[in-house]
């Protein structure tokens, strides 16, 4: 039994082709599609149906966890180790201030640090589509669409047919 595919590559010489055969997938009912280009195209995301990343919403999250972690320990700090130092109050927030801004800063940096290499599928040294033989020219001048095999409509012939009809240059498998 031969190995599926990890995908069929298309590759269209502009970007103008590229969005017109995304859309023909889209319309065909291809679902699973991921797109290569050397600078970004306007509108390709919401054709592709891109989720949007969260990582602003870690931040926020972390952040307020690293607030109420610096003002618990600092509260707890002074329960255990009171020092009464010139009359002031024991649980003075203006002294908690420093550490607590600091502490929510680095939370949040740090969270957002790991859930940006968690939501881009990082560090990941190598990935199938590597071995596409023309692949390399997505960073130059070249515009690919890959139409991956977990698709449910996916069927390596049929692909192929459907990606040169939709006017790639040429049509690729990507081997698992």
């Amino acid at each position: 039994m031969a190995e599926r595919a990890y995908g069929m590559l298309g590759e269209f010489e502009s970007s103008e082709a590229l969005l017109a055969a995304a859309r023909q997938a889209r319309a065909a009912g291809y679902r699973e599609l991921d797109a290569f280009t050397p600078f970004p195209v306007e509108g390709l995301a919401r054709i592709l149906k891109i989720q949007r990343p969260t990582i602003s919403l870690v931040g926020l999250i972390s952040a307020f966890a690293g607030g109420g972690t610096a003002l618990l320990m600092q509260v707890f700090v002074n329960y255990d180790y009171p020092l009464n130092v010139g009359g002031r109050p024991v649980y003075a927030l203006s002294a908690f201030a420093v550490v607590t801004f600091e502490l929510t800063i680095l939370f949040s940096a740090v969270a957002m640090v790991v859930a940006m290499l968690w939501q881009n599928g990082l560090p990941r040294l190598n990935h199938p589509i590597f071995a596409a033989a023309r692949f390399h020219l997505a960073s130059k001048d070249r515009f690919i669409l890959c139409v991956k095999s977990e698709d449910p409509m996916f069927d390596e012939q049929e692909t192929a047919v459907f990606l040169a009809g939709a006017g790639a240059a040429s049509v690729e498998r990507v081997p698992p």
